[in-house]
């Protein structure tokens, strides 16, 4: 069973959505609306950057694993809002940085310049004393099919960890609509979705968190789902832990 709503720790319910009714609400956005794809990541970059720090001790490199598209872009924008607070942070790239295309490389060039290490393999990732916090960028909510190699060598790599791991929108290899495991998911101890909660999340143990990304609610009257902003406090609010119907 899905879960079709959400309630913050405030009490405020938020309508959860499929993976396909969120490719909708990115289109709207971007097509219609006229937001900018960049717009939408800088802000789940700054949200996610808070979120490690939150987590995080006073020592030791954030690692970031970062894959292609959105998540990868969302989580290499951490990095940079990271490194900006003059926090110690390097990426870990699941494939070659000449690989990356579109946001994802975008994100990486600034990042470069930057001179925040970018670097490729598990063996990265697998140090005892590499980081506090890890963040899981690899995978984000159009997940299609059984995640494979190399992705589910980081996966299962950022699961043999004993450090904080913190999850962007949804944990790498959780079906988004469905809360099923394609092969291997992560098991992060924070995820932080974006926009709206995404059906599948009733599947995830551990903490949860909405961040606003800067989608007016013109976008989601217009693919009539129900929106009445949980955000008149801040950039994110915590979801309460229940089962997967939602009581």
């Amino acid at each position: 069973m899905t879960r079709t709503e959400f309630r913050t720790v405030g009490g405020n319910d938020v309508t959860a959505i499929t993976a396909a009714g969120m490719r909708e609400v990115d289109r709207v956005a971007v097509e219609e609306v006229g937001l900018e794809l960049l717009q939408m990541m800088e802000n789940a970059g700054r949200a996610l950057a808070w979120h490690v720090r939150d987590v995080r001790d006073d020592a030791g490199d954030v690692v970031v694993a970062a894959g292609n598209g959105g998540n990868g872009g969302g989580g290499m924008a951490c990095a940079r809002h990271l490194a900006n607070r003059g926090v110690a942070v390097r990426v870990v790239l699941d494939r070659a940085p000449s690989e990356l295309t579109g946001a994802a490389a975008h994100q990486a060039r600034i990042l470069d310049e930057m001179s925040v290490p970018i670097t490729t393999g598990t063996e990265e990732l697998a140090g005892a004393d590499l980081s506090p916090v890890v963040v899981d960028a690899l995978i984000g909510y159009g997940i299609a099919g059984e995640v494979r190699p190399p992705a589910s060598d980081y996966i299962e790599t950022l699961n043999s960890r004993s450090e904080p791991v913190v999850s962007l929108d949804v944990p790498s290899g959780l079906d988004a609509t469905t809360g099923d495991t394609h092969g291997t998911r992560a098991r992060p101890d924070r995820t932080v979705t974006l926009a709206l909660p995404k059906t599948g999340l009733h599947a995830v143990e551990n903490d949860l968190y909405l961040a606003d990304i800067g989608i007016p609610n013109v976008v989601f009257h217009r693919l009539d789902i129900a929106y009445d902003t949980p955000f008149s406090d801040g950039d994110w609010v915590e979801l309460e832990r229940s089962g997967p119907d939602g009581q």
